[in-house]
């Protein structure tokens, strides 16, 4: 595809033209210039959109999509263009199918189900077998065919020693291994954080502390193995201030925090809305601040949407019986801007790149194309209609939205949201 963009302003701090407004010539895929009022002399396709704004493509490192075994929630094709519409260029897939992306031939398959898409999927491999806990999974492998990291999506690994084994193992090809924090027998039946909320709904409570003692454990185990680890969707100011003392001490720690975390309290919850029936839960708008200071001092180094696609009869049912997962790449981009300056949404949304071995790509000439494109003014209500995914399970229904995510192009495609 050969195309103009104009009037672009560039936020990529890694880019000569960052904060510029500019035009790109993009020929076959490639940056060919960058200028200001640049010639049309080949006719080519113009791009024109309001206040328009270009990044770096947008990387969220936490999606799940249902596909294979749960495509009635989501499938591989539709959750892309989903993802691309929004403003993401690559996703981190999640291996919570059926069956588990657990070995090889998965791996192959999701990557060849995505052939042809603007949206790049990046597989993360299950750590042990089915996701059960009990064995490793062929995790060398899935680093050959493919995948990114290796983690069991939401759930703990309660076995210290099999953490142990999986952290000093993947060291042999510089794997990484995400290490959801969740203590299951502190959490209990408990289905929201426990706290003033909790106990004025008569709902049972899961305690800040069945993160943080995890999180302490995993970070021992890292000490002691060396290797890489990421600590996904933390929630708790306490969890923050440990792995920020983590990499003080020179642990390769990383974490991520979600998009509802930083913008919900646990006080959202007085509907008894499912939809706000997340893991780990909503916290108090104490571990909400510390999360945001988090993002701000670089202890949390980048932002998903955790999206995860639920299907209604899963959902719309009492509480205590809902599945746990809200949407999320849709409502990502306009609920952060409502909480967070653009430069650092930006960098947030496209710093996991660096922990997770894909390639980061400055806006230059020269480079491959990969960008998202953005508006942060204007202000809109995110309802139904704005929902692109097959299961509409959002937390975000209702929000104030602030900006908008303009679309994607990546891979020599343009996608953009009408």
């Amino acid at each position: 595809m050969q195309l103009i963009i104009r009037n672009a302003k560039i936020i990529d701090s890694k880019s000569s033209y960052d904060s510029q407004t500019v035009d790109l010539i993009i020929e076959d895929g490639t940056i060919t210039a960058i200028g200001t009022a640049l010639s049309n002399p080949n006719n080519y396709s113009e791009v024109k959109l309001e206040n328009l704004h270009l990044s770096q493509g947008w990387f969220d490192s936490s999606v799940s999509l249902g596909e294979p075994g749960f495509e009635d929630r989501e499938t591989i094709s539709n959750g892309l263009t989903v993802a691309a519409k929004s403003g993401f260029t690559a996703i981190a897939l999640q291996p919570n199918t059926f069956p588990v992306i657990d070995n090889q031939s998965q791996i192959l398959f999701v990557k060849n189900k995505a052939l042809g898409h603007a949206t790049a999927v990046f597989p993360i491999g299950a750590l042990t077998k089915g996701s059960e806990g009990k064995d490793l999974a062929e995790l060398y492998d899935m680093k050959n065919a493919g995948a990114i990291a290796f983690g069991d999506y939401n759930k703990s690994q309660d076995n210290a020693n099999m953490l142990k084994i999986a952290l000093q193992y993947v060291q042999d090809f510089d794997g990484l291994v995400i290490a959801f924090p969740q203590d299951e027998k502190i959490k209990g039946n408990g289905v929201v954080n426990e706290g003033v909320v909790s106990t004025r709904l008569g709902l049972k409570g899961i305690p800040n502390l069945a993160e943080e003692l995890q999180i302490a454990r995993n970070l021992f185990l890292l000490d002691y193995t060396g290797g890489k680890m990421h600590i996904p969707t933390v929630s708790t100011a306490k969890s923050v201030q440990m792995i920020r003392e983590a990499k003080a001490k020179g642990l390769q720690v990383t974490a991520s925090v979600t998009v509802h975390h930083l913008v919900f309290t646990d006080e959202k919850l007085e509907e008894f809305d499912s939809r706000s029936k997340v893991s780990p839960p909503l916290r108090t708008d104490m571990d909400r601040k510390a999360l945001l200071e988090g993002v701000l001092d670089g202890t949390i180094d980048m932002i998903t949407s955790d999206h995860n696609p639920i299907d209604i009869e899963h959902k719309k049912m009492e509480f205590d019986l809902a599945k746990n997962g809200t949407i999320g790449l849709e409502s990502a981009f306009g609920a952060l801007l409502t909480v967070l300056p653009l430069e650092v949404v930006i960098e947030k949304l496209t710093a996991g790149k660096n922990t997770f071995g894909i390639e980061n790509t400055p806006i230059e000439v020269g480079a491959k194309a990969n960008l998202s494109l953005f508006t942060p003014e204007g202000k809109s209500t995110f309802t139904t209609t704005t929902i692109l995914s097959k299961s509409k399970n959002s937390a975000f229904l209702g929000m104030k939205m602030k900006g908008k995510a303009y679309g994607i192009f990546n891979q020599g495609q343009l996608i953009i949201n009408e």
